[in-house]
């Protein structure tokens, strides 16, 4: 549980950087870019000697799952963007959050985690606290669903990658599984900045790369926790638990003001968490 905590900490801590950069960071990309190679530093140096092609059973595995995980990240992210051009703001966001319902039936109709009743209704009050939250800046149409629910779909599916690793790969390979998921993600990232000739400011680097620092930590937890924690109870707890995070330092640090409906959605959520970890 320790894992899970951790990792929920790290992932809030990315919205806090990102919340920071808004309005300092000039080029999205270019930012993004950096927040991977911050990633790719971070998965070598806290490896020490890490043999990144070591003749080992489950390499090919745990390369091939890398290559993959790294281009949906940059995917996701384009995804993401796309929506929020074509759907606004609020209805892609609801459906990033939701797409934590992919990774927990995943883990219960391919790996046979069956959730008792209680931890099912947790995972449904954690579905409603997240709309509840998500559509809090009022009602919103969308003008491409379809996008909304690829968009929940692959955003879901790149949480997957990690039950799958944790499942059927080397946990002796862990490091260097995260070292190619990130170092793929950097390159396409750098690419796609380059195309879209993007500069790359100081604004940029500094961001990027405080941001990188907990999205590392962020993906590793999360990791380590599915070791630990039933996948059916973690991903749910990990999505609930940042939202809840999130909202509290919202209001502290960033003096944003709590309305009914976001006080509803936190005591729901508290139940929820109660629910999964009974």
């Amino acid at each position: 549980m320790l894992y899970l905590i951790l990792a929920i900490v790290s992932s809030m801590l990315v919205s806090v950087c990102m919340r920071l950069s808004e309005g300092k960071a000039k080029n999205n990309i270019s930012m993004l870019a950096m927040n991977y190679a911050m990633c790719t530093i971070l998965s070598l140096a806290l490896a020490g000697s890490i043999d990144l092609f070591p003749k080992a059973d489950g390499l090919g595995f745990a390369l091939g799952l890398g290559l993959v995980s790294g281009a949906m990240y940059l995917g996701s992210f384009m995804l993401l963007q796309w929506n929020i051009r074509v759907n606004g703001v609020v209805l892609p966001a609801t459906f990033m959050k939701l797409g934590v319902i992919v990774p927990t039936l995943t883990s219960i109709l391919a790996f046979g985690e069956v959730p008792r009743a209680a931890q099912i209704a947790g995972i449904v009050l954690a579905i409603i606290a997240i709309v509840l939250i998500q559509l809090e800046k009022g009602s919103a149409r969308a003008k491409n669903a379809l996008g909304l629910v690829i968009l929940l779909i692959a955003g879901g599916s790149t949480d997957v990658l990690s039950k799958i690793y944790e499942q059927l790969g080397s946990s002796a390979l862990s490091d260097q599984y995260l070292f190619y998921t990130f170092f793929v993600a950097l390159a396409l990232c750098a690419l796609l900045a380059v195309v879209r000739r993007q500069k790359l400011t100081v604004s940029d680097i500094a961001f990027g790369l405080l941001v990188g620092v907990p999205n590392y930590f962020s993906a590793r937890f999360l990791l380590l926790s599915l070791g630990a924690v039933p996948a059916v109870i973690a991903y749910p707890t990990y999505s609930v638990g940042t939202i809840v995070l999130i909202t509290l330092v919202g209001r502290a640090v960033f003096r944003e003001k709590l309305s009914r409906r976001q006080i509803l959605a936190m005591g729901v959520i508290l139940a929820a968490l109660i629910l999964l970890n009974l």
